[in-house]
């Protein structure tokens, strides 16, 4: 067994299988101590590195492309702080932190462990059912459905569409931004149906508006992990390295017909109603027509 425990988190090697278990201290972030454990096969590991810094060293590890659903819903846009493949070590331990990683790296080697992309996902994502509470309202996964349930600071035509249910069987990926601190980030569901919609986060009722606190909002990224684990592999989808944020195949001219006359008529009725005002209108739906 190699074994190396710090502050950050601790990482111990039994031969097949890296444990990743993050810290308690005040200082690991809250996604990574919400995700929790996390136990990789060796054959789901493609290198790792021990980093030496003056004060503070670092333990990398890399994945193979696709064995994880977390890496492949954030697209790598996890803040280092927030990256559960990376630990902080200090500078005493440096030793222990290079005894770990040459460990795996001689399994690696043994067991002739491939670096090429799987064909398959290698971990399991976070378990279901996960909710997550963001800036924009929460939202929830229950292995075959995603809810939206939107908060009293969303948009007017957001909260007029009411709660968001999306059968898992009719998505067709994730898109995930964090929330900055600086720029605002989106959780959004994508359909058949509203692949090639424009709307702006804040206004499309199939997506949350990450605005709030980016330590809160970084969680939204285990509901997009849940999901993407539960959806055909990349792999499965041709011509692509990565999940593509547009559906297989192609909808006819007609499907976008049809889709475009049922997005402008629900909006007609929200306008009708007096939920939309005249300019909110407009604006709208403009935005729905450059879209299609």
């Amino acid at each position: 067994m190699a074994e190396i425990i710090q502050r950050d988190g601790t990482w111990a090697f039994d031969g097949t299988t890296v444990r990743i278990t993050p810290g308690l201290h005040r200082s690991v972030p809250l996604f990574r101590q919400t995700y929790g454990e996390i136990a990789v096969p060796l054959e789901a590991v493609s290198g790792v590195v021990f980093e030496p810094e003056r004060k503070r060293g670092r333990l990398r590890m890399r994945l193979r492309e696709g064995a994880d659903p977390l890496l492949q819903a954030t697209g790598g846009r996890l803040p280092d702080a927030a990256d559960p493949y990376r630990l902080a070590v200090d500078v005493d331990r440096a030793g222990v932190a290079e005894y770990v990683a040459e460990e795996i790296r001689r399994a690696l080697l043994l067991d002739q462990i491939p670096k090429d992309p799987t064909k398959t996902y290698l971990l399991s994502g976070p378990p279901v059912p996960v909710s997550v509470r963001s800036s924009d309202g929460s939202v929830s996964f229950d292995g075959l459905q995603v809810r939206i349930d939107w908060a009293d600071t969303s948009d007017r035509v957001k909260r007029a569409t009411g709660p968001r249910i999306i059968a898992l069987s009719d998505l067709v990926g994730v898109e995930w931004l964090p929330n900055s601190g600086y720029e605002d980030g989106f959780l959004r569901f994508v359909t058949l149906e509203t692949a090639f919609s424009k709307l702006p986060p804040e206004k499309d009722p199939y997506a949350l508006d990450l605005w709030g606190s980016a330590r809160r909002d970084l969680l939204t990224a285990l509901v997009a992990t849940a999901v993407t684990a539960r959806l055909p592999h990349p792999s499965t989808r041709a011509g692509s390295d990565h999940p593509p944020q547009l559906p297989p195949t192609v909808p006819s001219q007609a499907d976008h017909h049809d889709v475009l006359l049922r997005r402008l008529r629900e909006l007609g009725e929200l306008h009708r109603e007096g939920v939309l005002t005249d300019e909110e209108f407009a604006m709208t739906k403009a935005v729905i027509l450059r879209g299609f």
